[in-house]
């Protein structure tokens, strides 16, 4: 089954992008994924193909027509009613590993790119659309957003990765950010691969790991480690033990 991709967009030649080179771009070549950019503009009704409008309440900036992304909402519904409807906005919620595992395990997204100040606010009372954020960062429009997010997922699917098990002990797949890596030379201006890693010691090697990895986490990603942390220390009656 190709994972579909549809992004309402008000410049569809954003993609592919980057997603067609390397991994994806192959997995778009092989037909592992598809990618079909639809154009917001095409769902206006008058001459000047008008998307946005003034801010109710005053203010500055432009913010995105409810009606005319409720429009194209419905067209990509009706191409593909099983996907997902995503919108990139910073006020929706942060996107995790867990759930870009979800979407790459399903029939494929659709994905709305914001613009200007954003969505008419009513448009998520009126359509099925999850508010998805990349981070506590502010960017030009939601594409990049989408061009990440899809780039997440299509790695995901079979036979995209050389080896099914290539993004297992990857950051935030096990709730941690992943251990340190290291490769030849084994010392280079003065530093040196761990010697650990060089025993051939498989159990002592996937301990230190381990113990880094809860380390950086701890130290690098306090948010990360709490949750891990949380989870870790949980009895099977919900109750938490003392730290």
């Amino acid at each position: 089954m190709t994972f579909h991709a549809q992004i309402l967009t008000l410049y569809p030649e954003m993609f592919p992008g980057p997603l067609g080179v390397s991994l994806a771009g192959r997995a778009l070549v092989e037909e592992i994924w598809s990618c079909a950019p639809v154009q917001i503009r095409d769902f206006t009704t008058d001459r000047h193909k008008s998307v946005d409008d003034t801010p109710a309440g005053g203010g500055a900036g432009m913010v995105l027509r409810a009606d005319v992304l409720a429009r194209a909402i419905d067209h990509a519904i009706a191409v593909q009613p099983a996907a997902p409807v995503l919108a990139m906005t910073p006020r929706g919620a942060p996107i995790t590993q867990a759930r870009i595992r979800q979407l790459a395990a399903g029939p494929g997204v659709t994905i709305l790119c914001g613009r200007f100040e954003g969505f008419d606010e009513r448009i998520f009372d009126a359509r099925p659309i999850e508010q998805v954020s990349m981070g506590d960062i502010i960017l030009s429009g939601g594409e990049i957003g989408a061009l990440m997010l899809l780039d997440a997922c299509v790695r995901l699917l079979p036979g995209v990765m050389g080896a099914a098990s290539s993004g297992d002990e990857e950051s935030f797949e096990s709730g941690l950010l992943e251990y340190p890596h290291y490769t030849r030379p084994p010392e280079w201006e003065g530093r040196t691969i761990p010697q650990v890693l060089r025993s051939g010691d498989h159990a002592k090697i996937a301990a230190w790991r381990k113990q880094r990895a809860e380390a950086d986490t701890r130290s690098r990603r306090p948010d990360l480690w709490e949750r891990y942390s949380g989870v870790r220390d949980q009895s099977p009656s919900d109750a938490q033990r003392e730290d």
